[in-house]
């Protein structure tokens, strides 16, 4: 059996397609993952996947491209599988890449659904309302057939090691930026955090990507190691691997913590629920205000003045936190 399993938004949404990726993969002769270009960086991570197909979907993201009638031909003929299971969040439809995959000759397709599917879907699953994206993709796979395989937490492949960009002996991470600004806390709270942190004899790396180098720097100031720039997604496993802790918002490292064991600290803006987006299957603090107006609004900016879901949290709380995650582990 050719399988191909499809994820199409985010780095974390990969990650968090990773158990169902497995639960494929043990009934599967290859696993084909298609998946978009800001999912991309996450796909070789997983265990169970043979292959990776990159799409830019016209109906995903933050910038999609127009729609190209030569791009969709040629993904219909790079297409090679009998069955197929489509991951989405549960405010999207699958039934646009349920369209093409049938275009591709996929005969087996499973997919939650609210919309009717007509002849495009051989499995209609309805998702329990309240699961997480996890256990939503877990719950999918097995109506198509695929029962969880191990154990249902994240994983990825193993790290490699990155004493030599950390430095050795204990630390936390603390990861400030964002995939949209809503989720973000502050730079300024980030930068006292760092300070706080230090003062409470917690040895302190922050990370992030090339693109948010001025701000690790600026939230790394004279008190934290400044990874900036310096990791991929396999070394980012490895440097989160080795933490006590990580801090950050609800943005891929915290997944991505989550697939290496280790707790997170998540500054949670509820624009999207927690139930759905928390760290899953490790220890987490919550911290945010869940009730903020901004709740379940998916605001990619904060539509309420002064951010107050997340910069009403304190350096002292996510000090807090850290040390009350050291003392669980």
């Amino acid at each position: 059996m050719k399988a191909l399993v499809t994820r199409l938004d985010s780095f974390g949404d990969v990650l968090l397609a990773g158990p169902a990726i497995r639960a494929v993969a043990a009934r599967a002769d290859t696993v084909t993952l298609l998946c978009g270009p800001r999912g991309a960086p996450a796909a070789p991570l997983l265990p169970g996947v043979d292959d990776i197909l990159v799409w830019d979907a016209p109906w995903v993201g933050f910038a999609p491209p127009p729609v190209g009638r030569g791009e969709v031909e040629q993904l219909i003929d790079t297409i090679d599988a009998d069955t197929a299971l489509i991951l989405t969040s549960f405010h999207q439809s699958p039934l646009p890449a349920a369209l093409l995959l049938r275009l591709a000759g996929v005969g087996f397709i499973a997919a939650d659904s609210e919309d009717h599917p007509g002849s495009l879907l051989d499995v209609r699953h309805h998702r329990a309302p309240h699961a997480h994206e996890a256990e939503a993709a877990l719950d999918l796979a097995e109506a198509a057939g695929f029962p969880p395989a191990d154990d249902p937490r994240l994983r990825v492949l193993p790290p490699p090691a990155t004493a030599g960009l950390t430095g050795p002996g204990p630390y936390v991470v603390l990861h400030p930026g964002a995939s949209v600004p809503a989720r973000a806390w502050s730079p300024e709270r980030c930068a006292e955090a760092v300070r706080e942190l230090a003062a409470a004899g917690h040895r302190v790396v922050v990370t992030g990507d090339a693109g948010e180098s001025d701000l690790t720097a600026y939230v790394a100031g004279e008190h934290a190691l400044d990874l900036g720039g310096r990791t991929g997604a396999a070394e980012l496993s490895g440097v989160l691997a080795g933490a006590d802790a990580v801090v950050t918002g609800n943005t891929g490292p915290a997944h991505l913590a989550a697939a290496v064991g280790t707790p997170v600290a998540s500054l949670f803006a509820p624009v999207v629920p927690a139930e759905r987006w928390r760290p899953y299957g490790v220890p987490y603090v919550l911290l945010g205000d869940q009730d903020a107006p901004c709740a379940d609004s998916r605001a990619r900016q904060c539509p309420v003045p002064g951010h107050p879901c997340l910069d009403t949290v304190t350096a002292h709380d996510v000090v807090t936190a850290v040390e009350k995650l050291r003392g669980e582990a």
